[in-house]
């Protein structure tokens, strides 16, 4: 879909002040420079445990559960909570968070992290309190800046963050007790739960992208959809919570073909030659498809490799989630840092890897006998695309904004 010769080679602009040192306090000034380096290193380093070194995941939180948990709550919620944080900012006029709250903040994510991956019960609990107080503290600053800021529309973010963190301590609760069919219908309430907030962002933040991005360019932000998509989601998330899973199928089946037309209304075809463009429509087109995916799981629609739930879970979580990931923590720190919204051919290689990571992982769902080879590739690909970003913006998140 790109046109690699029409990509500037580098990210700078030739009038660009001398290079400025590293900063601790820009460093800490907003929520997105801190937790996308640490959601994006994660998404690396996790799924390279998840599928070469298996055997360290032991413990209350091993296997599985242990890999689920990891992407949805310790990667994809990272980086929405990132920009949450930094986005609201904007739509206030007062940050939640920086300095030393944002830096203890981000302490409460590493003890996480690392209380998982321990192993024992006490360090189970530690990271439980930790990631805990991570999203309820979150919640409770978006509301705050919110409140103060009378951004009514965005009454409900902090809500759905505080769901969020809900979610997750039904399946870290669920795991403690070694059930996993309860733990897995947690895990998929939090998959979709992220779904609304996901669907929420990025149907008012990609119309607004493609519209700066390319003059002359007029599309409808769709806001009457959005607000039924809004609605019906979170209708979806109440009728799981009351083991209603027919009904909730077509809460989400309405709610993913309400995404696939507002993609058709975004006019894709004239993004095709904007990479920073065409991999956030990818990515919320992929997210209606897998809540269809859902739906059909959720009816009991289906046959074969279908009936497995890991189709529709890979389909948001990777398809959707991460597709949409790459690019926002792409075209969102080029903007706040100050930076030309255009992309060097790095960062059009990592959005490359990251739909061929996802492209082999989901023919991994079938069992063949290319089952473990493509899964390996696929990991390959993955943590290559994370990397290639923390190497081409790290430097640049850790110093002042120009």
């Amino acid at each position: 879909m790109a046109n690699a010769r029409a990509i500037p080679v580098s990210l700078h602009d030739p009038q660009e002040p001398a290079r400025q040192d590293p900063d601790w306090k820009a460093f800490l000034d907003l929520g997105f420079r801190p937790l996308y380096i640490a959601g994006c290193a994660w998404a690396a380093v996790s799924i390279l445990i998840w599928i070469f070194a298996p055997q360290w995941l032991s413990g209350p939180l091993h296997g599985v559960a242990w890999h689920a948990h990891e992407m949805l709550w310790g990667f994809v919620a990272t980086i929405a909570i990132g920009f949450l944080l930094t986005a609201s900012a904007t739509w206030t006029g007062f940050n939640p968070l920086k300095g030393i709250p944002l830096a203890m903040a981000c302490v409460l994510w590493m003890v996480a992290r690392a209380g998982y991956l321990a192993g024992s019960v006490p360090a189970f609990y530690v990271a439980a309190a930790a990631e805990s107080l991570l999203f309820l503290l979150s919640a409770v600053v978006l509301l705050k800046v919110m409140l103060k800021g009378k951004s009514k529309r965005n009454y409900g973010v902090p809500f759905l963050v505080l769901g969020l963190g809900l979610a997750n301590c039904l399946f870290l609760h669920s795991a403690r007790a070694g059930d996993y069919l309860i733990l897995m219908q947690h895990f998929e309430l939090g998959l979709i739960c992220m779904a609304v907030i996901a669907l929420l962002v990025a149907r008012r933040v990609v119309p607004f992208f493609a519209m700066r991005a390319i003059p002359g360019l007029s599309i409808p932000m769709l806001t009457r959809s959005g607000q039924v998509q809004l609605v019906l989601s979170v209708t979806a998330i109440a009728l799981g919570l009351a083991g209603q899973p027919v009904v909730m199928a077509a809460a989400l089946a309405v709610t993913g073909l309400i995404s696939l037309y507002q993609t058709i209304r975004w006019k894709p075809q004239a993004v095709i030659h904007k990479p920073i463009l065409w991999i956030l429509y990818l990515g919320y087109a992929a997210m209606g498809v897998g809540l269809l995916f859902a739906a059909g799981h959720l009816a009991g629609w289906g046959t074969g490799v279908l009936q497995r739930s890991a189709v529709y879970v890979h389909l948001i979580g990777m398809a959707g989630f991460s597709i949409l990931i790459i690019g926002m923590v792409t075209r969102t720190a080029l903007g706040h840092l100050g930076r030309p919204l255009q992309l060097d051919r790095s960062m059009v290689v990592s959005y490359w890897l990251v739909i061929f990571a996802v492209v082999l992982r989901l023919a991994a769902l079938a069992p063949t006998a290319a089952m473990q080879a493509l899964l390996h590739a696929s990991a390959t690909a993955w943590s290559l695309a994370f990397a290639l970003y923390l190497w081409r913006f790290v430097p640049m998140l850790i110093r002042p904004r120009l």
